[in-house]
């Protein structure tokens, strides 16, 4: 993952301390990591966290410049090879089938022009939901990959599916999206 350019969307959920240790085992592998943290992920970790682990400002907002004077939508979009959301909760999910574009990371969804990797990470009653199921089969029809959650305990004190894959499987599954890339 030498080098490679990766876009990482922390959506809000528990699930987002996980997403720490998956950007340590990027920037470990090479690879050079921008993150967007929606709103609601910013109540479960910090942006700090993030910063010192990729050595990058942390995008937040769409009318944010940070660094990007034509709008982080259009450059971090530009210059990422891949886009990976973990974890990628129903909220966002639900945006992205519907192409409902109305905060930075859900923007670039639709502007990123590589492949899209979703780590889904949620209560089990959620994740079984129907419109929860619609979604991720219309998000696999429109090409994103997606990484399966695992069942087991959950934040909501119960045992079901629903928890993020681990930053492992996730980091394994990017590697492999990245050498289809070449």
């Amino acid at each position: 993952m030498q080098g490679r350019e990766l876009l990482l969307g922390v959506a809000g959920g528990v699930a987002a301390f996980k997403a720490a240790a998956l950007t340590s085992q990027l920037v470990q592998s090479g690879a050079r990591v921008t993150v967007v943290m929606t709103a609601a992920a910013q109540h479960f970790i910090g942006r700090a966290t993030f910063e010192a682990l990729t050595g990058r400002p942390v995008h937040r907002d769409m009318f944010d410049p940070v660094d990007c004077p034509l709008g982080a939508h259009i450059e971090l979009a530009e210059r990422a090879e891949l886009m990976c959301v973990a974890p990628a909760t129903a909220n966002f999910m639900a945006k992205a089938a519907g192409g409902l574009a109305d905060d930075l990371l859900s923007t670039l969804y639709l502007t990123n022009p590589g492949p899209l990797l979703l780590a889904p990470a949620m209560n089990s009653d959620m994740w079984e939901k129907p419109a929860v199921q619609r979604n991720l089969a219309q998000l696999r029809e429109d090409g994103a990959i997606i990484v399966d959650p695992e069942s087991g305990w959950l934040s909501c004190r119960k045992t079901g599916t629903g928890r993020m894959a681990s930053p492992e499987t996730i980091h394994a599954a990017i590697a492999a999206e990245f050498a289809k890339l070449g």
